[in-house]
């Protein structure tokens, strides 16, 4: 009921069409209970009787009970369908409203497929149930108790006998769906894991093909397909006892009134007319029975869509804006004191044993440790160019992640321009530290609709001048259509150097206090890498940036360089002061400029050799994609 309450409150403004459907739907009925009434009238009083005044009267009565019936319905129809289609709306947008307000721990307790199959497929469950509630269930109801009352008025002893078939029908239809909703329970999580399969297989088609694993994949979508299959088979084959089940109920019921109607009739018991509305009486019952069951299956199958856009609906961003928040960033000053993180528990599904399993799996293979980060105490001054290097799983993105509040610490605070992060208002906090992920996304339309991301208000020469920061400015305008040219989803018509430089354009329209940079001039070579931080030292000197990386050549200009070691910060210092007295960063300086790693020569590389490098790597990336 829990779950039926949180979905109703998003009926919204259709509420008044939820609510005139069942009433125009019963008004069908009453019509249509009218009709064996008429009919009995029409065979006793005139057929019998030879009165064609009556039959003529009576038909003509019919006629219009019957168009009146026709135009009730079709009512029904419209306020109906209205209700559903508006309903489903209302859960969709409200679904994705409220997907938006997570943050990344409540984002990690969804995965992106199940999170598009409750906006999608679990949404059109939940309509077409809505639908069937509102039109036949009302309708079935109200037909089978009007036909139950009318059926003892006619005749007590017959009406026993629609009793007991519905009686009969209704204890076998509960034991059916009550053994079908479990399948259906365990079928939709699968669907999940089929779209994520999908998706996966679909975005990385080009690495699918170049390791030549579409056998690998198809097998794969196969035993995924498999799995769906036997789970719907064995809801199916227990759904389709119900036909049976309903069309022996029919023509028992029929037999047996047949039967017993007739030996009345001959002892002057009942007239033939009152048997024939007995009939039709009968026919209405059961095929209410036979919509009640049709909704019955259509309600069992959605069941579970209900449940799992209800945990949507519900979620509560765990990121909660403080009552009186900081509204303006002062500086790109950056503290970390005392700080310990570690990640949320996966939040486990009840009504979704196959997402949480994943949730869990996904959790234990990332490394999740008990504490991820252990005591950061780092202090960075504004304006300062700051290297983070470590190895993988070391915990450098989850550093840095700390100061957008992307998530919040477990234990110390992270402080920038001097305040809480926890004390600002989130948007303003976001919108002075400009993230730019390891995973760089663009999105479809253009670039100039892509930098805009940054800021929406961003003239073309704004655009112009970040391009030319992120060195990007030379292959968009290399393209026919400069900045107006065509970004396809995801950006793959781009190579990941352009991509990069992009996304990095993009976050300096913010104008930040902050500017992090996670591993993102990984896909560029070294000499525009350079060109990068030189234009973003000379002219973005009053804001504070971060930069990941896996080069030594990327931080050993930084005014401080941050070694990190699984969760703890190993060393600070510069580039003079790590080679030798740290351990970690001598070996990746070692590696590196042994030939075991990247490595980019110590002079900083002129301008045109710099342009030459980044122009032949687009050209390459260019006859890539």
């Amino acid at each position: 009921m829990d779950t039926v309450k949180i979905l109703m409150r998003h009926i919204g403004e259709f509420k008044k069409d939820a609510i005139i459907t069942p009433l125009v739907m019963i008004g069908e009925v009453v019509c249509e209970m009218i009709v064996p009434l008429l009919m009995a009238t029409l065979i006793d009083d005139g057929v019998e009787q030879g009165d064609m005044g009556v039959i003529v009267r009576t038909s003509l009565i019919m006629l219009v009970v019957v168009l009146c019936g026709l135009a009730v319905g079709c009512l029904g129809s419209v306020f109906g369908s209205k209700a559903a289609a508006g309903f489903a709306r209302n859960l969709r947008q409200d679904q994705y409203d409220n997907i938006q307000t997570f943050s990344f721990s409540n984002i990690d307790r969804f995965s992106t497929p199940s999170l598009v199959t409750r906006l999608t497929t679990d949404v059109m469950n939940i309509q077409n149930a809505f639908m069937m509630i509102l039109r036949m269930v009302p309708r079935a109801f109200s037909s089978l108790i009007v036909a139950m009352c009318m059926a003892f008025v006619v005749s007590g002893r017959m009406a026993m006998i629609y009793l007991g078939a519905v009686i009969f029908l209704g204890i076998v239809l509960a034991v059916l769906m009550n053994i079908a909703a479990k399948y259906f329970r365990k079928a939709f999580p699968e669907y999940d894991v089929l779209n994520e399969n999908t998706e996966e297989n679909i975005t990385a088609i080009r690495a699918v093909k170049a390791f030549d694993r579409e056998n690998m994949q198809i097998g794969l979508f196969k035993e995924i397909s498999r799995r769906i299959y036997e789970i719907f088979l064995k809801a199916e084959l227990t759904l389709a006892a119900v036909n049976p089940v309903i069309q022996f109920t029919v023509w028992a019921s029929l037999l047996l009134i047949s039967w017993v109607g007739a030996h009345l009739i001959v002892s002057d018991q009942l007239t033939a007319g009152d048997l024939t509305s007995l009939l039709m009486y009968c026919m209405n019952i059961l095929m209410s029975l036979v919509m009640l069951s049709m909704t019955i299956v259509m309600i069992t199958m959605s069941s579970a869509s209900a449940r799992r856009i209800a945990e949507v609906l519900t979620e509560q961003c765990d990121m909660a804006q403080p009552e009186n928040p900081v509204r303006e960033v002062t500086d790109g000053a950056i503290d970390f004191n005392d700080v310990d993180f570690s990640y949320p528990q996966v939040k486990v599904s009840e009504h979704d044993p196959t997402a949480a399993k994943r949730a869990l799996q996904a959790s234990a293979a990332r490394g999740r440790r008990e504490r991820v980060l252990d005591d950061i105490d780092v202090h960075i001054p504004a304006g300062s160019v700051v290297g983070v290097i470590g190895g993988t799983g070391s915990a450098k993105t989850t550093l840095v992640n700390l100061i957008p509040r992307l998530y919040d610490v477990t234990g110390g605070s992270v402080m920038v321009g001097g305040v809480d992060v926890r004390d600002y208002d989130i948007d303003v906090l976001r919108d002075k530290v400009s993230v730019v992920l390891q995973n760089n996304v663009l999105f479809s339309g253009t670039i100039a609709s892509n930098l805009r991301w940054g800021n929406p208000d961003a003239t073309l020469d704004d655009m112009k001048r970040v391009c030319r920061i992120a060195c990007a400015d030379e292959f968009i305008e290399s393209l026919p259509d400069g900045y107006d040219a065509v970004v396809e989803q995801g950006g793959q018509n781009f190579s990941g150097g352009q991509k990069q430089r992009l996304c990095i354009a993009r976050a300096l329209l913010k104008n930040p206090k902050v500017l992090i940079l996670d591993d993102s001039t990984s896909a560029v070579d070294t000499g525009t890498d350079a060109r990068i931080r030189r234009a973003l030292r000379d002219q973005m000197p009053d804001a504070t940036k971060i930069i990941i990386a896996q080069r030594v050549s990327s931080v050993q200009d930084a005014d401080m360089i941050i070694v990190m070691d699984n969760g703890r910060v190993h060393g600070i210092g510069t580039h003079a002061e790590l080679v030798g007295a740290d351990e970690i960063y001598s070996n990746i300086v070692q590696l590196q400029t042994s030939g075991g790693g990247d490595f980019d020569e110590n002079a900083m590389p002129p301008a045109s050799a710099g342009a030459s490098d980044a122009t032949a790597a687009d050209n390459h990336g260019k006859e890539t994609h």
